[in-house]
């Protein structure tokens, strides 16, 4: 359930296309309109090959589309210029993949760190905040360790420390749980739970697992391109 009635993303005739103008182009999206709420815990469902990653990469403010409209939080996404874009991703989103995407040999604590490095924030100030980062998600006891010393899990759970580091108002999950067993997802998705419920954070699940988009407030379905369905779960979110 949404907490606050105020739009925070719109998405208005998206159109993806590679390829474009050449014999073999390809239209990936067809139009697709999307509204998510400040506060809500939505899932994007679909089969290999529906869009989903294309679509998440438009959210996320990774590309842009080929026609439509994209506003996020204001921002006219389609009009703004690269360096912008660039802030965007750093402060107002936070993103977890299905593949960690850590830096090898490095602490917990420094990888949680990095997005506040590049951001410019002193060396106490970050490690400070890396390690409160770290202990929310359960991870106090290893931020000493880098990741080859970490389970899937575990690596999952500091990646989300990561995608938090600069405070984003939206968390973007592309397959979070998708490279984890059954015990280490549900520690995934309750995390994502707190997050949305105690942080009032805005989470985009994307994910093509009906159980996971189940426990979403609403669930999006993309089939070929197009959404097909939009339905609210059940799910006290």
């Amino acid at each position: 359930m949404q907490k606050e009635n105020k739009i925070i993303i719109e998405l208005n005739k998206i159109v993806k296309k590679y390829y474009v103008g050449k014999p073999n182009e390809l239209e990936i999206l067809h139009g697709i309109d999307l509204q998510v709420y400040k506060g809500e815990f939505i899932s994007i469902v679909g089969e290999s090959g529906s869009g989903k990653s294309t679509l998440m990469n438009i959210i996320g403010a990774l590309d842009k589309p080929d026609s439509g409209s994209y506003n996020l939080e204001g921002i006219d996404i389609c009009q703004a210029k690269e360096k912008h874009l660039s802030e965007i991703r750093g402060r107002r989103i936070g993103f977890i993949f299905q593949t960690y995407n850590l830096v090898a040999r490095t602490t917990a604590r420094a990888n949680v760190e990095l997005p506040m490095l590049y951001r410019g924030l002193p060396k106490k100030e970050r490690q400070s905040r890396a390690e409160e980062l770290l202990e929310l998600v359960g991870m106090k006891d290893r931020i000493w360790h880098k990741p080859e010393e970490l389970s899937g899990g575990q690596k999952q759970r500091v990646a989300i420390a990561r995608a938090m580091a600069n405070n984003p108002g939206i968390l973007l999950a592309d397959e979070p749980t998708g490279a984890l067993d059954s015990q280490s997802g549900r520690k995934i998705m309750d995390i994502f739970h707190r997050l949305n419920k105690e942080h009032g954070k805005t989470i985009i699940l994307i994910t093509h697992s009906p159980e996971l988009a189940s426990e979403t407030g609403r669930i999006v379905t993309l089939c070929d391109g197009r959404i097909i369905n939009v339905r609210r779960s059940g799910a006290a979110c």
